[in-house]
Parts: C-alpha cells; structure tokens; sequence
C-alpha cells in the first residue's frame, strides 16, 4: 500500500500545469462581483454575487452567490454542478448529483393541512 501510494504521489506531482485560456474578473464598489475563466483541459467556471440583507436587520448583509462548474471525468463525461449560496444555504444541482425520492402523497397532504390549519 506504501509503494502505491509513493507512485500515485509521483504521477501526480510530474503532470504539467493546465494552461488558462481565458479569464476575467469583476469587482464593483457594491460589494457585487462577476469571475470566469477556462482551462486548456475544458474546465470552466463562473461566478457571481452581490450584496444582500438576509436578516431583519438592516446590518444582516450577506453575499449571495451563484455559479457554476464543469470538468471532463477520467471516463470522458462532462460533469457539471450548478450552484447557488444564499440564506438558505448552499444548493447544488447536476445531473450526476442524488436527489431524494418524492414525498409520499400522504406526507404532502398532511403538511397542506398542518399549513391550512396554521400550525406550520
């Protein structure tokens, strides 16, 4: 296991740099930002965010951000994740990700009643 681990440390540490093809960066005085850039390999991400209150008070200022990224897999399939972080936290969607089964029908109805009845 030690001799595996030495070589993959030594494959890993002779592969060359991936050039960046493109790149472009956004600040504004707002507190707003944009950024992007791609890889000779096809990796690409962006992002962007600005300022926003997420609480009752006007000094709740949090960034809310969103964006996204993609790379090629080893077995050739481009994965993509888009994503948002806001005050709900952070939410990311992609094909390849697991999403949870449906809410069984008798669950979706008890809620409707719980929130018809202001109990929720």
């Amino acid at each position: 296991a030690i001799i595996v681990a030495i070589l993959v440390a030594l494959v890993a540490a002779q592969q060359e740099p991936v050039a960046i093809v493109s790149s472009n960066s956004e600040t504004n005085a707002d507190g707003s930002y944009t950024y992007a850039f791609e890889t000779a390999d096809g990796t690409k991400v962006e992002e962007s965010g600005s300022q926003k209150q997420v609480g009752p008070k006007p000094e709740d200022i949090g960034t809310v951000s969103r964006g996204s990224y993609s790379y090629t897999s080893p077995d050739g399939v481009v994965i993509t994740v888009n994503w948002v972080a806001d005050e709900k936290g952070f939410q990311a969607t992609g094909d390849h990700l697991p999403t949870p089964p449906p809410m069984p029908e008798h669950v979706v109805k008890l809620l409707a009643d719980l929130k018809a009845a202001g109990a929720l």
